[in-house]
């Protein structure tokens, strides 16, 4: 066998050095290790398709290609096994919890998150979470977020007024969807990472 079938590529490589972080992103976010190891190979077929002299610091690229792929394989859970058209997904039920608290419980974020899914802009409703439900200071959202402190600030308050003025406009499912997803991601990992993307499109 020659020499050059046995040579890897410098992008596997480069891959394999950050394999290990990537499983630990994805499983944190997922749940469980098959679902892990699924989004970490679609991460691989990513950067294997990438144009990769665009990439300036690939362990961040493929860190945030994972957490998006895991995201999205949430998204995707949820909805395929939501009961109806018109139901929200929610997490798993705490099987020590009341089932009518915990009914309650979920109606009432349900209805929370719509109400900022519908008068907030994406940047708006990632911020204003991080800071009134998770209770992030400022400049760690600003960090997550692009943002400096004072315009973290200015971002919030803005999304207060805008909720206290009670304009809004339908929301689309597919959004109400994404916003749930990432508001349960950072509530099991603690991690703004997915609120953050989501601002971002």
């Amino acid at each position: 066998m020659s020499e050059a079938v046995l040579e890897r590529p410098a992008h596997l490589d480069d891959f394999l050095e950050v394999r290990d972080r990537l499983l630990h992103t994805a499983r944190r976010i997922v749940g469980g290790e098959s679902d892990a190891e699924d989004v970490v190979q679609d991460a691989w077929l990513r950067w294997d398709h990438t144009d990769r002299t665009v990439i300036r610091n690939v362990p961040a690229f493929l860190t945030s290609t994972t957490t998006r792929l895991s995201i999205n394989a949430i998204q995707t859970a949820y909805v395929r096994h939501r009961g109806s058209p018109g139901e929200w997904p929610v997490e798993r039920a705490d099987r020590g919890a009341d089932p009518a608290e915990q009914l309650e419980r979920t109606e009432e974020l349900r209805a929370a998150l719509l109400v900022l899914v519908e008068r907030l802009t994406p940047r708006e409703c990632a911020a204003f979470v991080l800071r009134e439900a998770f209770g992030y200071p400022h400049r760690q959202i600003g960090e997550a977020l692009g943002l400096t402190e004072t315009n973290t600030r200015q971002l919030v308050r803005r999304a207060r007024t805008r909720l206290n003025e009670g304009r809004g406009k339908p929301a689309a499912s597919n959004d109400r969807v994404r916003l749930l997803a990432a508001f349960l991601v950072v509530s099991r990992t603690g991690d703004p990472a997915a609120l953050a993307l989501l601002a971002r499109g």
